[in-house]
């Protein structure tokens, strides 16, 4: 088992039931329960163990991280009879981290939780920062709060349960991690070819620790925390935009189309060498399939990032990049730009759509 400190909580690398049963030997515990998705009791609560603690149950899915399944899931836990010295440990993805670390964050004025990410995406993003939430009339977490959790236990086995759809999800946010602040990570990271066969451990502590460094520098998203938007405005609203249309995508694949669209705006506006602008397209469409939307769009996709919490004034607000490694925070562009960035995301995917 290896660890990670981070703040006031420890990232457990290594077998999450060990991580369990270690965190909760002490017993101090009125009652302990577990949160699950339908794939997560499926494919990773039989490698957890721990089959002795009650299990809640909600359906997978984006479209199910409302304040709709909140309610559901407060109603369980109070069934349950689960009180303010109980612990909800959450085992699954994005969704099933940051809806049930809100829903513990809030049961009576906040209990513990153990965050336990079964995804490459909530491992190596989710797993540190304490940003709890979930969305509204298709406004990502547009209602949540700061709050760490008690213990994160990361497995790499985990991820060999995933299909390539979730791994290039995770991926996106790798790939943002080494951007912004990792040019050998970046450089490691073109190399790979094929997600199914890489060695995720040395990855795995490579990205949580830039996320860590960032986070513990910047806890509330005041400053430097803002470098991890990179990608997610345009990001944010594609993956909004698609969503409510009845499109099915990852959003992983959001962000990895975002990061295309961002790399252009830094060329533009911050002088990010062209050179660099290819191995990111070239990177990006080695592992995504292109997303299918058209100039039509573009005014939906603004008004969606004019909602975009970053934002100032009426001003939307980017991270862009100045040199791989490097990451400026609170970069503000106009419209047309924004339509420019977006037409040349519609060229480099022109080719891969026919």
């Amino acid at each position: 088992m290896k660890y990670l400190e981070v703040s006031d909580y420890r990232i457990h690398i290594g077998p999450a039931g060990q991580a369990l049963a270690d965190i909760l030997a002490d017993g101090r515990f009125t009652k302990v329960a577990l949160l699950v998705d339908t794939n997560s009791e499926k494919f990773c609560l039989p490698q957890l163990g721990h089959n002795n603690l009650p299990v809640i149950r909600i359906s997978p899915g984006e479209q199910h991280k409302s304040i709709q399944t909140c309610t559901c899931l407060w109603q369980q836990m109070m069934d349950l009879g689960m009180d303010r010295h109980s612990l909800l440990v959450n085992l699954g993805g994005g969704v099933i981290g940051d809806m049930g670390g809100f829903c513990a964050a809030t049961f009576f004025r906040g209990i513990p939780f153990v965050q336990i990410p079964t995804t490459l995406l909530s491992q190596v993003d989710a797993s540190i920062g304490g940003k709890l939430g979930i969305d509204l009339n298709w406004v990502k977490n547009a209602v949540g709060v700061f709050k760490n959790p008690l213990a994160v236990a990361v497995d790499p086995r985990f991820l060999k349960t995933l299909p390539d759809t979730e791994l290039r999800s995770g991926f996106a946010e790798v790939i943002k991690h080494a951007l912004v602040a990792d040019p050998a990570l970046w450089n490691q990271l073109q190399t790979l070819k094929d997600l199914k066969v890489v060695e995720w451990e040395p990855i795995l502590e490579a990205s949580l620790r830039i996320k860590r460094d960032v986070v513990q520098e910047d806890p509330f998203e005041k400053g430097r925390r803002k470098v991890l938007n990179y990608g997610h405005t345009i990001g944010h609203a594609i993956e909004s935009f698609l969503l409510s249309s009845g499109t099915t995508l990852t959003h992983g694949e959001a962000v990895a189309a975002g990061m295309v669209a961002e790399s252009f705006l830094s060329v533009k506006h911050l002088g990010l060498d062209e050179d660099k602008l290819r191995e990111v397209v070239e990177t990006i469409r080695r592992f995504y399939p292109p997303l299918r939307f058209t100039e039509g769009d573009f005014d939906d996709l603004i008004e969606l990032m004019k909602k975009d919490k970053k934002n100032r004034a009426g001003n939307i607000s980017f991270t862009l990049l100045p040199n791989i490694g490097e990451a400026s925070y609170d970069q503000f562009v106009k419209e047309d730009s924004i339509r420019e960035a977006l037409r040349f995301y519609l060229r480099t995917t022109e080719e891969l759509r026919k």
